[in-house]
């Protein structure tokens, strides 16, 4: 009986510490004229975001506390705001603590509450990839949220992807080099990156 009880504890104190984070905000940013690689162009494209805390810059007005997480396949940056893994990563103490760092969850082009084909175009809506995501992505936390500086870019499946895509195009504007309008991604150099890199480049080549 006794064991019971504690076990019945246990959980409650984890069911507790899991939900210990704040709520989040929600909104919308409209990229006019968007153009994609496809060359075709969308006049209105919405990207639908989710955001925890509050961005700070220092003295030069860099950002200093952004963090972007991108969903997979078929996801939505909904899919990080529960227990498993905001109750482990946004809350007072933890590695992503809310009251220190301004999270941003999008929703990429095609998925959850972003711009998609079903929401009426259907087969009409441009064909997009990756690099549109991520110029999306890019151009909501440039433009939208008025963030110049990236502590730290992430992902999972497919967001994986989109941030050895974020690596490729903006790693090299690191502090100091004047270039503080481009977020920046914190990554190590290795062999196995390189490799995806390339292999990224001929997908967006058409050769892979």
């Amino acid at each position: 009986m006794v064991r019971t009880f504690g076990l019945i504890f246990l959980f409650a104190a984890s069911v507790l510490r899991g939900a210990d984070y704040p709520a989040p905000s929600e909104g919308d940013y409209t990229i006019r004229g968007f153009k994609f690689t496809s060359g075709e162009t969308l006049p209105e494209l919405r990207l639908h975001y989710r955001t925890f805390g509050k961005p700070e810059k220092d003295a030069q007005g860099v950002t200093r506390n952004a963090v972007l997480i991108m969903h997979g396949t078929t996801g939505s940056g909904a899919q990080f705001i529960r227990p498993e893994f905001a109750g482990e990563l946004f809350g007072k103490g933890q590695p992503l603590d809310a009251t220190k760092f301004f999270i941003v969850l999008p929703d990429a082009i095609g998925h959850g509450k972003s711009s998609k084909p079903s929401d009426g175009m259907h087969a009409k809506f441009p064909r997009y990839g990756y690099i549109d995501m991520v110029e999306a992505q890019y151009r909501l936390l440039s433009e939208g949220l008025g963030v110049n500086h990236a502590r730290l870019v992430m992902g999972t499946s497919m967001g994986g992807m989109h941030t050895w895509l974020w690596a490729r195009r903006w790693a090299e504007c690191t502090p100091g080099s004047g270039a503080k309008r481009t977020p920046v991604l914190w990554t190590r150099s290795c062999p196995w990156l390189v490799c995806q890199l390339k292999f990224l480049d001929e997908i967006a080549a058409g050769g892979a």
